[in-house]
């Protein structure tokens, strides 16, 4: 019998000792995974900078970079050329400012009404919706500008252009909206209950609950949000490329036809370009000047969100 028990105890120790060495072998294997997969990311991010800064530097090897931040043209492919990006620059940001005057308020107002007024059965249907139109194809937003939001303009205004900024912008607006306020809906529901229920306790309404309680303790995520959707707007590509125009034009007027930067790579990048050219390298200075700009906006959202967040117990 002692023998036996005996057997039996080394017997269980060692399929004891067999299951844990399989699963730490899993568990080694499946760690590895994911740090094959954080360094194939980090490797593909670090390839893309490497490209930039290699073509940039060789442009910049045959171009001014005094010209290119100071000269008020950008002709690259005619033959008088000026390779001044700021008429590019300025209709990125004008598409940009104006996307996110559409899409702030009505974004923030929508998160506010989801966190604090719908019914959970009414969330659960208006929240998919939002998800459809962030999954809908920029370039059905793009026609969608040219052939709908342009012919109301232009009977509003008739001097408009047939490409425009102010098209793209509302459109690119509408677009950003899901982004805007899922974020921002997600901060406020972040928001601890207690707060809510003390500022009811001392007489407070929804809507100052809301404006007054709510909207300032989820400040960071909703500032977030917002950034995050400037980023968007100048990462856009084929909505300015398709109702904006491809003229690059120095102005601040939207109802003038005008070039973004992703615009003008998605021209020169066509294929008509021969390979090696300064017209080619041209996509890889503009391409850079995107890149410091969305890293940058990138950079500050996640400062606001460690430098302005609330933590509560």
């Amino acid at each position: 019998m002692r023998q036996s028990a005996a057997l039996s105890a080394r017997r269980r120790g060692r399929q004891l000792w067999f299951g844990l060495n399989t699963r730490s072998v899993a568990e080694g294997a499946v760690q590895n995974l994911l740090l094959l997969a954080s360094l194939v990311s980090i490797v593909t991010t670090v390839g893309i900078v490497a490209v930039l800064i290699f073509e940039t530097v060789e442009f910049f090897q045959e171009v001014s970079i005094l010209e290119f931040l100071t000269d008020r043209q950008w002709t690259p492919l005619f033959t008088q050329q000026h390779f001044g990006i700021a008429p590019l620059f300025t209709a990125t940001v004008l598409i940009a400012v104006g996307a996110m005057t559409v899409a702030l308020p009505i974004g923030l107002v929508t998160a506010i009404y989801l966190s604090e007024y719908a019914p959970d059965r009414l969330r659960s249907i208006v929240k998919p919706i939002l998800e459809v139109l962030a999954g809908i194809p920029t370039i059905v937003y793009g026609y969608f500008a040219l052939l709908f939001i342009t012919p109301i303009l232009r009977a509003i205004f008739p001097q408009m252009q047939t490409f425009n900024a102010a098209s793209a912008a509302i459109v690119m607006g509408i677009m950003i909206v899901p982004y805007i306020s899922s974020l921002s809906e997600e901060a406020m529901g972040a928001v601890p209950r207690s707060l809510r229920e003390a500022a009811y306790a001392l007489g407070s309404t929804k809507m100052e609950v809301a404006t007054r309680v709510v909207v300032p303790a989820a400040a960071s995520g909703i500032v977030a949000a917002f950034i995050l959707g400037v980023s968007r707007a100048i990462g856009e590509t084929m909505i300015v490329a398709i109702a904006a125009g491809q003229q690059a034009r120095l102005s601040f007027n939207p109802l003038q036809g005008m070039e973004t930067m992703t615009a003008y790579i998605v021209q020169v990048s066509l294929g008509d370009t021969p390979t090696g050219t300064i017209e080619f390298k041209t996509i890889f200075a503009v391409g850079m000047a995107l890149f410091l700009m969305t890293f940058l906006l990138n950079m500050a959202s996640r400062w606001l969100l460690r430098r302005f967040r609330e933590v509560y117990q």
